[in-house]
């Protein structure tokens, strides 16, 4: 902790006066259009689905839900436009979609020499490989010669690679590009291994496996893979909603604001609950958002515990523990920097 001066206090208040609610071209776009148009997956169940009517469900689908609550102050001021692994960054770049939240890796490159910006993590993963259990394979040591089912244009397919060969391992690679067809070809029998994330792995084999039971994922993981948000860069405030949008609902976590009790939380004396829920004014302006931006995200959409939880946790029909997506203060590493 650093002593501030009372000069110093007026000058970071004055800078904070003149720049708390300055828009950028994407955000003003947005905001004239009416709707957050957010590229996700072709569908991966529990991160982003589409049921018979239409309508998205998943973790990633509601990071972009509380996103437009934080411009809009509606969970339904946004449109899903649906995105493969090689498609996904031409959509960005291009315009297509105003946010891209798809299962996609923070990566130097990504966030660097395609013109990105990660805003956050909204979950903690790694690369897996699922077999038949027929098979009777116990490690991913025991893949030599393996045909191996990937996806082009994503790190799995390099991360694939550089673990064969790191395990003087060969391999025959099955690439196609549209998740709904690696997945058909793996059931089909086309080939003996199924590689990608973890968590896809798990939501493949509960919504799209024949009988789920007949299929084992491997104790191994091969990479780290943190999925998040991104944006493109140049619209340095939209960034900022996106990145504080993820913290808020950590955050309230943290403080145990919940959608169910976030009317009984605005009659906190706590001081930092004041501060998130907008009791105590300045947050919002700060972000150029309505004062009471993260009570409406919780209230609409809940915090990142509940988003979990129904979606790929335990009330879900995945069942994924938390894990590395714990808060810092259940051992995991969601950790959102102080909203203040």
């Amino acid at each position: 902790m650093h002593r501030i001066s009372m000069t110093a206090t007026v000058g970071l208040a004055a800078i904070f006066m003149s720049t708390g609610a300055m828009a950028g071209s994407d955000l003003d776009a947005i905001k004239a259009r009416g709707l957050l148009v957010c590229g996700v997956t072709t569908g991966v169940a529990g991160f982003a689905a589409a049921n018979s009517q239409g309508k998205w469900t998943g973790l990633d689908v509601d990071v972009c839900h509380a996103v437009a609550v934080a411009i809009f102050g509606d969970d339904d001021k946004v449109k899903f436009v649906p995105t493969t692994a090689q498609q996904r960054f031409t959509s960005l770049q291009s315009g297509e979609v105003d946010l891209l939240v798809r299962n996609t890796t923070w990566t130097l490159t990504r966030d660097t020499a395609l013109g990105f910006d990660f805003t956050g993590v909204n979950y903690y993963d790694g690369q897996g490989f699922m077999v038949p259990k027929k098979l009777g394979v116990k490690s991913a040591k025991e893949l030599n010669g393996a045909t191996v089912c990937v996806a082009p244009g994503t790190t799995t397919e390099l991360n694939l690679a550089d673990y064969f060969r790191a395990n003087k391992m060969t391999f025959k690679p099955v690439v196609i590009e549209k998740v709904e067809e690696v997945r058909a070809a793996f059931f089909a029998g086309r080939c003996d291994v199924y590689t990608t994330d973890a968590s896809a792995l798990y939501s493949t084999r509960v919504a799209n496996a024949p009988t789920p039971d007949d299929y084992v994922i491997l104790p191994e993981i091969i990479s780290k893979e943190p999925l998040g948000p991104l944006v493109r860069h140049g619209d340095n405030q939209f960034a900022d909603i996106v990145r504080w949008t993820l913290f808020a609902q950590i955050e309230a976590e943290e403080f145990g604001i919940t959608s169910k009790n976030v009317d009984e939380m605005l009659k906190s004396d706590n001081p930092t609950i004041k501060r998130i829920l907008g009791v105590t004014p300045g947050m919002g302006k700060a972000l150029g958002v309505d004062e009471k931006w993260v009570y409406n995200i919780i209230k609409q959409v809940g915090n990142y515990g509940e988003m979990f939880e129904r979606n790929v946790g335990m009330g879900s029909p995945l069942k994924i523990a938390r894990g590395l997506n714990a808060l810092w203060t259940q051992g995991g590493l969601q950790y959102a920097p102080p909203i203040r």
